[in-house]
């Protein structure tokens, strides 16, 4: 049985399908079934072949440094119609972009130089990596002939090894192709990207500088659309697994379900709001699967986070007699530093390929997406515990209205980015207080949300929001950033502007690390203070759209936000917020307490 790749991402709408239909039925086979002319025409080249798998799998941006060692290569992606090079300002920008990219597209793409480009990008594709995102991060290479030679080659560590880079990838990628040889490149870029496609996590493909616009005949016609052969579930294994799952569930009597972060690499979200509807049980979210849930659904309860969740959230998960999870994340982050109350006699842990009931027996072979769909048949509909949380819930307080010029507070910010979100929007949440604070607001139907939790590398966001905006042009993305964050990786702000992105930026300004402040204090968590506003103002140089505020008050929030959804709503807007060093939200102060009792517990006795 054979199926065509679609976007990785189902539980989002994406813009392109990974993957075209297959020409005259399906295939097994990436390669040409036909023997390629032994004369190859003078566009049969690597670069051309490369340029268009990216735009068969659905990239149509690729997000790259030159060097020379890639500058060849580079010449044949920008000459393919359907692929636009977005140049970054650094390497790591690059890589959170693509990052970005993939989170929308189902798949994206970066091209750097050997070693000193591929080191630096190594930190983005790690964070791909962590959060299942398949990445096509593309090396130019040595030439062909130093291989093997024992020279010693600039931007390496000035040993005549040339492994260094690849050693570095292999723990952080799925698959590695070394192309250092035309006989074989049709085939190993071929497996790399099928790879990373079936695999959903980042590859690695260095290719030699001077390979790229050589024609040979294995790149004689067209390439042939992927066509992947899907995971299938063990029939018995499926049928067991749900047997047992629903003899615990049924007879449960407040059962809840809870959807976690790996619904998106399982392609499980469509699946889990089928069992939602179908049993009745109040729905919650981890926090790092908001946006894979739908908020709007009758009997959502908001996201259990623990003690830092939404109100009564946790109340109810954590006093329920059974809990399914599908595709969680225990960390000591999501953890709230190990003090959840859950315990595993009451639990069905769903992963994308497994099911564990409780203490009981586990079931491998089975894939998430079949198994909660055939769930959703067996089940008794239960809503004993919704009715509860809707007897307990009382609903939010709002915050105190800000008196005329008083200094503006952080909570009365995102009551004001709340009302900016609609179906056209999308939310980027930097790492820090923003994740607590973003994760307070209510997403409407069609609004996109993206925060990296399992990685929590300060700075992804600014790269992200590049990637992710240029992947969706027809939404409105609201990013979220501290200022710490925003000083790693600020550069790339210029690659927005020159991409006539319109983004909204809200640089939150409180004078340095906050989230590490709350996990534990010191005088390396304060920064040197920039001028944010006149930074951007610097950089955007009269070129392209791009207007800036800075604001200090409720008043000037509400004149910017009026200004960048109206007069400047074709813009790049950059709304730097002035708010108290000590102006955080409730979540972080708790959080941190917990994750640093975590961080600072004493060796074991040995």
């Amino acid at each position: 049985m054979e199926t065509m790749l679609g976007s990785l991402d189902s539980c989002k709408p994406s813009n392109n399908n990974v993957g075209c239909p297959p020409q005259n039925g399906s295939v097994n086979s990436v390669q040409d079934s036909h023997p390629p002319s032994t004369i190859a025409s003078p566009d049969a080249t690597l670069g051309r072949h490369l340029a268009h798998r990216l735009v068969q799998i659905g990239v149509n941006d690729v997000f790259s440094v030159p060097g020379d060692f890639n500058l060849t290569l580079l010449d044949h992606l920008i000459a393919e119609p359907g692929l636009n090079n977005i140049g970054c300002c650094n390497e790591l920008n690059a890589g959170y972009a693509a990052d970005g990219y993939a989170r929308s597209r189902g798949v994206g793409a970066c091209v750097v130089t050997f070693t000193v480009g591929g080191l630096s990008v190594l930190n983005a594709i790690a964070g791909a990596y962590s959060e299942n995102l398949p990445i096509i991060c593309i090396v130019g290479g040595p030439n062909t002939n130093d291989y093997g030679t024992n020279r010693i080659l600039h931007h390496t560590i000035g040993l005549p090894d040339f492994s260094q880079e690849l050693r570095c990838f292999q723990p952080v990628t799925c698959f590695q192709a070394l192309v250092n040889n035309l006989e074989d490149a049709h085939e190993l870029i071929d497996r790399a990207i099928s790879t990373a496609l079936k695999e959903s996590k980042p590859v690695y493909i260095s290719i030699s500088c001077n390979l790229p616009g050589i024609p040979h005949p294995t790149f004689s016609r067209e390439p042939i659309p992927f066509a992947l052969s899907p995971r299938l579930s063990n029939k018995m294994g499926l049928d067991a697994a749900v047997e047992a799952t629903a003899a615990f569930l049924n007879k449960a009597v407040k059962p809840v379900m809870v959807g976690g972060p790996k619904l998106r690499v399982a392609k499980a979200c469509e699946a889990f709001v089928e069992l939602a509807d179908a049993c009745g049980y109040a729905l919650g979210v981890m926090p790092s699967a908001k946006g894979l849930v739908p908020e709007y659904h009758p009997h959502f309860i908001g996201t259990y986070w623990g003690a830092v969740g939404t109100s009564f959230c946790a109340e109810i998960v954590e006093s329920a007699d059974a809990y399914l999870f599908a595709g969680p994340i225990f960390n000591d982050y999501s953890s709230v530093g190990y003090s959840l109350l859950l315990k595993k006699e009451k639990a069905i842990i769903v992963q994308p390929d497994r099911v564990v009931v409780a203490n009981g027996p586990a079931f491998g072979c089975v894939l998430m997406k079949d198994f909660l769909s055939s769930l959703a048949k067996r089940l008794n509909h239960n809503t004993t515990a919704y009715e509860n949380y809707h007897r307990i819930y009382v609903p939010e307080g709002q915050p105190l209205k800000c008196e005329p010029n008083e200094p503006l507070r952080v909570n009365v910010l995102f009551q004001h980015i709340q009302k900016m979100l609609s179906g056209g929007s999308a939310v980027i949440a930097e790492t820090g207080d923003s994740w607590f604070n973003c994760q307070k607001l209510k997403l409407p139907e069609g609004c996109g949300y993206e925060f990296q939790m399992q990685y929590g590398s300060i700075g992804w966001s600014v790269g992200a929001t590049l990637g992710y905006a240029q992947s969706v042009p027809n939404k409105r993305v609201i990013a979220c950033i501290g200022d710490g964050s925003f000083q790693v990786t600020a550069q790339d702000i210029s690659t927005m502007i020159r991409c006539g992105q319109k983004t909204i930026i809200f640089l939150i300004n409180n004078g340095g690390y906050t989230i590490e402040v709350e996990i534990h204090d010191g005088p390396y968590n304060v920064i040197k203070n920039w001028n944010y506003t006149g930074l951007v103002d610097a950089i955007h140089n009269g070129e392209g759209k791009c207007w800036t505020a800075k604001v200090r008050t409720e008043e000037e929030l509400t004149g910017a936000i009026e200004t960048a959804t109206g007069e400047k709503k074709d813009c790049l807007c950059f709304i730097e917020v002035i708010v108290h060093k000590d102006d955080t939200s409730k979540e972080l102060l708790e959080w941190g307490s917990r994750v640093s009792a975590a961080n600072s517990r004493p060796p074991n006795p040995q």
